[in-house]
């Protein structure tokens, strides 16, 4: 039954990045937090573990949502390349600090901000100013270097940061999940590794893991994900763009709702 949710989480986590733009994560890491407390792994490593294997499924979730944007033009690769270096730098640094953080104030503090973000899109979202200038390349290297390092701290692929400022700087909802999606490869990569590397030293690790990433949890993970994700990045293109932002917000407000009470305590 472990490989059947770790399946289950693949297949919401796919969906998601590809409809949404995000990495998974915000549903990867609440389902491993749960999936690995149900089956009694050491409860001091399972925030860290599940931000790990979800950072590394989010590799494979970001290759698959981001090609299946760009062949709808949707990847603004100029914005990218401006991004990249600071998200790269960002997710290395987080990685770091997360190793040193309690696992439940990771959960509580993501969660509140993930319903932030949430009401913003739901209640409070702006009109797409399309043809704005792009903000000056330090403005979006500065970005790129936030979003990164809180998402390797969370261990999401930043759409939940990403799409937001995106739409902000000008993008259409649909490239910003486009763009969203490629700026997750550099901020999965990079912390995973980083991860991986800080966990080796971490005597309660259940087997089957490289510091603080579960191997099959990972392999299960991505290859579903890798193929729901094509079928998110296709409705994407189908839905409006207020609706895409409204479920978006839907999405995250359920998801924060679960990261927040876990990190209480109270799940």
């Amino acid at each position: 039954m472990l490989y059947v949710w770790f399946v289950i989480a693949g297949a919401f986590a796919g969906v998601s990045a590809g409809l949404f733009g995000v990495g998974g994560g915000m549903i990867i890491v609440p389902a491993l937090v749960w999936i690995f407390t149900a089956y009694n792994f050491p409860p001091e490593v399972v925030t860290h573990l599940a931000i790990g294997t979800s950072l590394a499924t989010i590799v494979v979730t970001s290759i698959s949502s981001m090609t299946a944007h760009n062949k709808r033009g949707g990847v603004r690769w100029e914005v990218w390349r401006s991004m990249a270096i600071g998200l790269v730098i960002g997710s290395l640094i987080g990685a770091g600090i997360a190793d040193a953080i309690n696992g439940q104030a990771l959960q509580a503090i993501i969660g509140v901000g993930a319903l932030l973000v949430a009401l913003k899109m739901l209640f409070f979202s702006t009109k797409e100013q399309v043809g704005k200038p792009l903000p000056p390349t330090g403005v979006q290297f500065g970005a790129g270097t936030g979003i990164g390092l809180a998402s390797s701290i969370f261990g999401i692929g930043g759409g939940s940061l990403t799409v937001p400022y995106l739409n902000w700087a000008g993008l259409p909802m649909k490239q910003s999940v486009g763009t969203s999606a490629a700026c997750g490869l550099p901020i999965a990569i990079a912390g995973a590794l980083g991860f991986a590397w800080f966990g080796q030293g971490e005597v309660n690790l259940p087997d089957g893991t490289i510091g603080f990433v579960h191997i099959s949890g990972f392999l299960c993970i991505s290859v579903i994900s890798f193929i729901m994700a094509k079928v998110g990045a296709k409705l994407a293109h189908q839905l409006p763009a207020l609706m895409l932002k409204r479920a978006f917000g839907v999405l995250l407000l359920f998801a924060g709702g679960q990261l927040l009470l876990s990190g209480i305590g109270v799940l």
